[in-house]
């Protein structure tokens, strides 16, 4: 009995080794075997994932069995394109894809068999008055999105030039008009509360400083609630997340020295799960058994500005945010999230206020 807890503690604790403090864990894998018309393994072919989402690429090359593999992909729908080799890919010369392809936690399969799919159209000529309709509809929908994608690319394209020549105020109305054509996705908003932040030290107006402020705070806002919204419509296996956070608490209760790793892990998964509240409760826990851990101050915070109202002009967090940075900062003074914290301060009308490295007084002697 006691090797068999042993046994399944290690997994436990090998589990939340496997977090680390970019919250890697909500991804997925995907894998597939890739044949030509035919049916031969297609080997150096390159195969492309592309989040419809949010933009982001993963480029995957087979091996000489046509195999392809990769860990690591977010959650959401995918375009796949697979080329016969490099050269195509930089000719964009395509053999096959698939568009909309739903990316889960968990590990997901999508082949490419030229062969097959030629001998499955070959079947469908015969297709009904209703199924040519389903067809037909498809393919106005897939066209009108592939339009849409192209135009908001083209607005972040834009956007990213002027911003990196500096000239935000081109950059912010670029990706607005941006949210005109679409205003769901994601990427867009949370570029969009990027250029309004960096445009504040150009503002010589105290006032449109915070108006500015505001307005990325209200960006990112929004990104994250379209993002919160799209993980809980694509997630059909939220099961798993409590899987996960028993599998953490299971952690702490058996090994007394893992508990702040464990409940830092859960709020990790929770807050990637759209549970912020519970996500907070977890990394309290995690605080208390270690007050020293930064990145649980700096993600609850987060967590609470997404909470934030706007009152007239002025953007009001709930209580504990700006005290949850403030720490952050203490602790982490130099760390990857200090500008940030710091910006994000500002947004919510607090000043920086920090006493890490402040040298005592030295006491009078004695006399």
């Amino acid at each position: 009995m006691k090797k068999h807890l042993a046994i399944l503690l290690f997994a436990v604790l090998a589990l939340g080794l496997s977090v680390p403090a970019v919250f890697a864990q909500a991804s997925g894998s995907v894998k597939g075997v890739c044949k030509d018309a035919q049916g031969n393994p297609i080997a150096d072919g390159i195969v492309v994932w592309t989040n419809t989402d949010n933009g982001q690429k993963y480029t995957l090359k087979t091996n000489k069995k046509g195999e392809y593999f990769s860990l690591g992909l977010t959650p959401g729908k995918y375009t796949v394109v697979l080329y016969k080799n490099a050269d195509d890919l930089k000719a964009n010369k395509e053999m096959d894809h698939v568009k909309g392809f739903q990316v889960q936690l968990a590990e997901n399969e999508l082949p490419f068999d030229m062969k097959k799919e030629q001998e499955n159209a070959a079947k469908g000529q015969g297709l009904s008055p209703e199924q040519l309709k389903q067809m037909q509809e498809a393919q106005a929908k897939a066209a009108k999105e592939t339009n849409t994608v192209k135009a908001l690319n083209e607005k972040l394209n834009i956007a990213k030039t002027a911003a990196d020549a500096g000239d935000y105020e081109t950059a912010i109305t670029a990706l607005n008009d941006a949210t005109q054509m679409d205003a769901t996705r994601d990427l867009v908003w949370f570029k969009l509360g990027d250029y309004y932040r960096l445009s504040v030290p150009k503002q010589t107006d105290p006032a449109e400083k915070q108006k500015r402020l505001d307005s990325a705070v209200q960006a990112y806002q929004k990104a994250v609630q379209i993002k919160q919204g799209a993980t809980n419509d694509k997630d059909p296996h939220a099961t798993k997340i409590d899987d996960a956070v028993k599998t953490y608490e299971l952690a702490a209760q058996t090994d007394p020295s893992s508990v702040a790793q464990s409940y830092f892990n859960i709020g990790a998964v929770l807050t990637n799960s759209g549970r912020p509240d519970e996500a907070n409760a977890a990394f309290d826990k995690c605080l208390a058994a270690d007050p020293t851990r930064s990145e649980a101050y700096y993600q609850k915070g987060l967590n609470l500005l997404g909470k934030a109202t706007l009152q007239g002009d002025k953007t009001i967090a709930p209580p504990g945010t700006a005290e949850a940075f403030q720490k952050y900062l203490e602790l982490a003074p130099s760390g990857p999230n200090a500008q940030s914290a710091k910006d994000l301060l500002a947004s919510i009308g607090s000043k920086v206020e920090t006493s890490y490295g402040t040298k005592k007084k030295t006491p009078p002697p004695k006399k």
